[in-house]
């Protein structure tokens, strides 16, 4: 996850200029289509984009692109489906900010969506919406995508999606991507409950690299989610030929649980930032308590080290040198010293 992707091949260059912008995360892509009406759902894959376009038989069709890095495939499914060039644009530029703009003909809805790798990290895929009044088109950095559900019940009839119009599917296919904020959440949510344990047991150097890398990944979550709160309150209060007015209220649903994803990432920033906090206290601590034990050591050292040094200084007339008794006296005498700073620093509960 890049924090700033390059924009620089694109200065200069005309607006709508398909240029894309980002990491290419698929070598091919990947075009599907289902045509559904009723018990009806037809599904393929789709070899030539030319052959697309919207159904004019009343039924709805979902075409999903799984890689945007091929400007020329773009360029032709727009022609198709008559789309602006600003729009083509935004969807090769993989940075945008989820967004929901009216074309008067469609509805172009841009979100982020959150899948777990195979180390357990976070990964940020943009998906771009084009809803008209008959069709669906999404498009996908890659062909790995949360709508495994949807498609299952394209396919078994499950459910009222065959039966309502387009701008269903488009709440369908949201609230999956919206559904797995939840899940991405849950997971961060059991690793920073796992990294408060090691903060407060063991605190480690490891432990402040856990803390800066869940950080880091909370701050892209927060980018892909926040702005998407007022993408999906437009959405619910949009007018449209293709948006009827019952689907505002699934709509609305979906950006209660924007609200609840939102307050649930404040939450974990927050409870991150503490635990950074008491990191570095409990480190403090540690280095406190040794540094308190040596400052023991040094003082318990300081009158032993004044006593050894004035019988080291070798002057003949010192009648404790030729005393039988001297020798034993005087580690007596360091041993007694010793014990009664002991019990002083005991005392003061210094030790």
């Amino acid at each position: 996850m890049k924090l700033v992707q390059k924009r620089s091949k694109k200065t200069g260059l005309p607006p709508g200029t398909l240029v894309h912008i980002g990491e290419r995360k698929a070598e091919g892509v990947a075009v599907t289509q289902f045509n559904y009406a009723g018990a009806r759902c037809d599904e393929r894959l789709v070899a030539d984009v030319t052959e697309l376009g919207p159904p004019a038989d009343g039924s709805v069709t979902w075409v999903n692109v799984g890689g945007v890095h091929r400007v020329d495939l773009l360029e032709a499914l727009g022609k198709q489906f008559d789309l602006h060039p600003l729009l083509l644009e935004d969807i090769a530029n993989t940075d945008q900010r989820p967004k929901l703009e009216d074309y008067d003909q469609y509805l172009f809805l841009v979100l982020k969506m959150l899948t777990v790798g195979e180390r357990g990290e976070v990964l940020v895929e943009q998906v771009s919406f084009v809803l008209g009044r008959t069709f669906v088109l999404s498009f996908q950095e890659n062909g790995a995508d949360v709508f495994h559900s949807v498609r299952d019940r394209l396919r078994g009839g499950k459910g009222r999606l065959r039966q309502n119009s387009s701008d269903y599917l488009l709440y369908a296919l949201v609230d999956a991507v919206v559904d797995q904020y939840f899940a991405v959440l849950e997971l961060l949510g059991e690793k920073i409950e796992t990294l408060q344990e090691r903060v407060v047991t063991d605190p480690q150097p490891d432990t402040l690299k856990d803390i800066h890398a869940l950080k880091r990944q909370l701050l892209f979550i927060r980018r892909a989610v926040w702005p998407l709160r007022e993408a999906m309150n437009n959405l619910s209060r949009a007018e449209g030929p293709f948006l009827h007015e019952p689907m505002k209220l699934f709509f609305r649903d979906v950006y209660d649980h924007v609200i609840q994803i939102v307050d649930t990432i404040e939450t974990l920033r927050e409870i991150v930032a503490a635990s950074l906090d008491i990191y570095l206290s409990s480190v403090s601590y540690r280095l406190n308590t040794v540094m308190r034990v040596l400052t023991v050591i040094t003082t318990i050292f300081m009158p032993l080290s004044f006593i050894a040094s004035i019988y080291g200084m070798n002057f003949e007339h010192m009648p404790e040198l030729k005393w039988a008794w001297g020798y034993p006296v005087v580690l007596g005498l360091m041993g007694l010293v010793a014990a009664v700073m002991l019990a002083g620093f005991r005392r003061r509960k210094w030790l």
